[in-house]
């Protein structure tokens, strides 16, 4: 910028600071904005329908970075190692629980957001959030069992029926490579609570599943395309499988398990190192829509806490029971919760369960 001793004299000059004066606004305002309008989102593996995230980006201009992650305890590692630049995350409630004891959750005031009238009350699970003042309800789901009707000539109506019929037939079935649902089979099928720590609940749980293990053909995650393909009859999974269901009905089934059965609960959360605050909350209040919550479901197959969003939803999915399952399913199905030191104890019934014989 000059003193104002130009050639053009005072008139000039001013012109001419006006122009500079609009230029460095215009640049401040386009490269603010730029800096400004990204979003950078950290989610489970296909775990978001990228028509939301489209739809998201034409209506505000932010852009969105897409990150994923496969476990809870990935993503509670990488925040806690120092990595930045994150602005929302989707813990599991039992998660949510433990990033806010180490203050890792923005508080956003979701809440008070008119959009937040659309979500179900019973969706505030979180103990440390029971007013959805930091988070929004997401999704959820059940864990139960996928199955191959063709193999087992039958549906199937539980865990007992399961292992019955693969005994009764010479097939296998998988269990998922998870501490915490493998042994809840265990203690549900003992008539105990997912949450307990007690040692001898515990190893009576380990026993249940070691018992198990000459019909387990592995644990592992890889269990839709196993059961699709008829190299098991049935696998323990997420109702997200629905969606192979739906492709096949003839040959595989989804069951919630009448013994009872888990659930699951993600989030939408914003860290409190987010360097673009404003952008998460705005996609949050975005997500309280019924339609946006709608198309998501629609690719994702799992439960909505959005209470009007689930009229919107494809007829398959609205009707679905094991979607969105009756009352007396609800009643029956238990969600996790942060063990603290007890977790433990299941460490160690885990390991003998899976180096059993």
């Amino acid at each position: 910028m000059t003193n104002g001793r130009t050639r053009g004299g005072r008139r000039a000059f001013a012109t001419r600071a006006r122009t500079v004066a609009l230029s460095l606004a215009t640049l401040t305002a386009l490269f603010g904005t730029a800096q400004a309008a990204e979003l950078n989102i950290y989610n489970w593996g296909e775990y978001i329908n990228p028509a939301v995230l489209k739809k998201f980006e034409e209506e505000t201009q932010i852009k969105v970075n897409l990150s994923t992650y496969s476990s809870n305890e990935e993503m509670l590692a990488k925040i806690q190692g120092g990595a930045t630049g994150y602005d929302i995350v989707f813990p599991s409630v039992h998660m949510q629980d433990i990033m806010a004891k180490l203050d890792l959750l923005e508080k956003t005031d979701i809440n008070t957001y008119e959009g937040f009238k659309n979500i179900d009350p019973t969706f505030l699970r979180a103990k440390s959030d029971p007013k959805g003042e930091y988070c929004l309800p997401y999704a959820f789901g059940t864990v139960g069992i996928l199955y191959n009707r063709t193999l087992l000539g039958k549906d199937v109506t539980g865990w007992r029926d399961l292992i019955e019929t693969v005994k009764a037939k010479g097939l296998k079935f998988t269990l998922l490579d998870d501490m915490r649902e493998v042994l809840s089979v265990g203690l549900i099928l003992n008539g105990h609570k997912v949450n307990s720590t007690d040692p001898a609940e515990l190893q009576q749980a380990a026993d249940t599943i070691i018992a198990m293990k000459p019909d387990v053909a592995a644990f592992t995650y890889d269990t839709r395309p196993m059961v699709a393909a008829g190299d098991v009859a049935a696998g323990h999974f997420f109702v997200g499988s629905m969606v192979d269901v739906f492709g096949n009905p003839k040959d595989l089934g989804y069951v919630i398990p009448e013994e009872g059965a888990t659930m699951y609960q993600e989030d939408i959360c914003v860290l409190k190192t987010a360097p673009n605050k404003e952008n998460a909350v705005k996609f949050m209040q975005f997500y309280t829509r019924p339609e946006v919550a709608a198309l998501n479901i629609e690719q994702q197959t799992n439960g909505t806490a959005n209470v009007p969003a689930r009229q919107l939803t494809p007829e398959q999915i609205k009707n679905s029971k094991e979607i969105n399952p009756p009352p007396e399913t609800m009643q029956k199905l238990q969600i996790f919760e942060d063990l603290g030191p007890g977790v433990r104890q299941l460490d160690r019934v885990w390991t003998k369960v899976k180096t059993a014989q």
